[in-house]
């Protein structure tokens, strides 16, 4: 039990809580003196805010938040996915992350996306119990709040509990979000009835309560992490995944979880990745993750350059072509650490940065996807096997850009950074009968043709890899700012161009935050958001022969911190993505 632990008045502390949810206004932008909080939802921003001003820690608000945003934006992410914590200790002055990503179950072997020797649809691979991943984000929830927070999980969990039993009014965004997983919810009874009426989405501005979250709330509050991985919610959780409650009509591929796969299930305690850019030291997630190394790994190739002299189209044409570069090593070796002995020391070296970096051409785009470098000729860790060839380039499954993102700090300095998720909007599509949460689809992280040798194939116990890249800075050994985002791979993209942004042209995080979006991922055509192609950044960069992809939504939904010379934070959401976020910052007195 972490030290200072607060007291368990937990009723009294709830209806503190509940009552303090109300008054307070939605901005993306807030800047004060005290804690501060940046998520998607006013009701998640304002359940930080409410844990902070009642005593609570920079975890505890987080988590707070969090079981928020199960409520309030549950085809992002809640207690049936997994995530990536990066903490700053202000005591300690040190970082630590936490990785509660999912795991495969023990049954899962390489061929569980293919039928009959071939790769199964995408869209049959999701709304499946095959797609479900063991859970892990009440587990890292558990292990943040007793390693490093002051509350129990009666405490934190009161504000989502009262949002779920009172409703909350559902925006156009949640509205279309449902409109968009129709075909996909309608296979499922209880996801149906929770979601739909009449077999169409919920409209704007109906109140939703979801009694069967707060049910399940109620029992992690009572009987904690057991709760959710040994009792009836583990037992549904099951029973859902092996025979998935599908309606009248439909039928889906079961899994093939069990109780074992839940009870055994374990949060990891990692250090944080940690590397330098023009003199910020930036800590964000490890391996299984790939949104930290691969972020680094193109800042290391960018240091080369001069950014902030160069004309903002040249700029940007060298930010995307180390984007292809980084994203090439990316792919052919980053996997789970427990399963995979990535080069990750070669991949980082600044040596191997310049090596990469002398492959771009200042004045023209690569043609396409560039082929992978060898990393290991910088690798000095004997520990790591040689392999003469990278994996190969095999056609990797798409990674869905659905995903939440928060950040907290608090009155003493610490500082939270959580990116968490249940993959696809709207995961599996499984609510959990009973419960009301939505099980995650994880598993179609992992590439699905097992065909050849590849870092990121299924395997029982194996964590999928991932892009999430929740990261904080720190100058001069302080905190200086905090980002992170949703978005499947462009998560990476969306972290690097708003630090790109932010460090080397001087950007306000507001403006960093809000600049069209630009995603190189290691292919022909670089994706952008609606409205860029055509616009004078965009001829600009034609000019360097860069070729545009325009997907029909916004790339993330990134939030952020800054720690002010003056001693203030700002709080920065999203301006206009997304439905537009919440930052909130504590006032005088708390």
């Amino acid at each position: 039990m972490a030290p200072g632990r607060l007291p368990p008045t937990a009723l009294a502390c709830g209806l503190v809580l509940a009552v303090s949810l109300h008054g307070v206004a939605a901005a993306p932008v807030a800047t004060g003196t005290g804690g501060a909080v940046a998520t998607i939802s006013l009701h998640a921003s304002q359940s930080a805010l409410a844990i902070l001003n009642a005593g609570g820690n920079a975890v505890d608000a987080a988590v707070a938040a969090a079981a928020t945003l199960g409520v309030t934006d549950p085809f992002s992410c809640g207690i049936g996915g997994g995530g990536f914590m990066v903490i700053y200790l202000a005591r300690d002055k040190r970082v630590i992350t936490i990785d509660h990503r999912e795991t495969a179950p023990g049954s899962v072997g390489p061929q569980l996306f293919q039928h009959d020797g071939k790769p199964l649809d995408v869209e049959t691979a999701v709304a499946s119990g095959a797609a479900v991943g063991v859970p892990g984000t009440v587990r890292g929830w558990h292990e943040a709040l007793e390693r490093y927070g002051s509350m129990r999980f009666s405490q934190v969990l009161a504000p989502a509990i009262a949002v779920a039993d009172k409703g909350f009014r559902i925006n156009a965004n949640f509205s279309q979000l449902v409109g968009q997983n129709e075909k996909k919810f309608l296979q499922f009874a209880p996801t149906r009835e929770l979601y739909l009426h009449k077999g169409k989405a919920l409209p704007a501005g109906t109140l939703l309560r979801n009694p069967g979250m707060a049910r399940a709330y109620r029992e992690i509050a009572q009987g904690g992490v057991k709760a959710f991985y040994e009792g009836p919610i583990a037992r549904a959780i099951v029973d859902s995944v092996n025979r998935p409650p599908v309606a009248k009509g439909y039928a889906v591929r079961p899994g093939a979880m069990t109780m074992a796969d839940l009870a055994n299930y374990e949060a990891r305690i990692r250090p944080a990745l940690r590397s330098s850019y023009r003199g910020y030291e930036l800590h964000g997630m490890p391996l299984p993750s790939s949104g930290g190394p691969t972020v680094a790994h193109a800042l290391n190739i960018l240091e080369g350059y001069d950014l902030a002299s160069l004309p903002r189209a040249r700029a940007e044409h060298l930010y995307i072509e180390a984007s292809r570069l980084a994203f090439a090593d990316r792919n052919a070796y980053l996997a789970d650490p427990e399963y995979v002995d990535a080069p990750l020391a070669g991949l980082l070296s600044k040596k191997y940065a310049a090596e990469r970096r002398a492959l771009i051409d200042p004045r023209k785009s690569a043609p396409g996807a560039v082929a992978a470098g060898d990393p290991y000729r910088y690798q000095d860790d004997p520990s790591i096997p040689l392999r003469t060839q990278p994996a190969a380039a095999i056609k990797l499954a798409p990674e869905s850009a659905h995903t939440t993102h928060l950040t907290v700090s608090d009155k003493d300095g610490n500082v939270v950074a959580y990116t968490f998720t249940i993959e696809s909007w709207g995961g599996s599509g499984i609510v959990v009968p009973g419960y009301g949460f939505l099980l995650n689809n994880e598993l179609t992280d992992f590439d699905f043709d097992a065909t050849g040798p590849h870092p990121n194939v299924p395997e029982a116990g194996k964590r999928p890899r991932s892009s999430m890249a929740p990261t904080i800075a720190l100058k001069d050994g302080k905190p200086a700012f905090s980002i992170g985002s949703p978005g499947g791979s462009t998560i990476i993209t969306t972290v690097l161009q708003t630090i790109v942004n932010h460090v080397d042209f001087g950007m306000p995080m507001d403006q960093a935050l809000d600049a069209p979006r630009i995603s190189q991922r290691n292919a022909a055509e670089t994706s952008v958001e609606p409205g860029f192609a055509g616009s004078a950044q965009a001829r600009a960069l034609e000019g360097f022969g860069q070729r545009w992809e325009s997907p029909a939504e916004e790339i993330g939904a990134a939030n952020a911190l800054v720690f002010n010379p003056d001693g203030t934070v700002t709080a920065v959401s999203e301006g206009k993505r997304h439905g537009v976020g919440t930052a909130l910052v504590q006032r005088r007195g708390h």
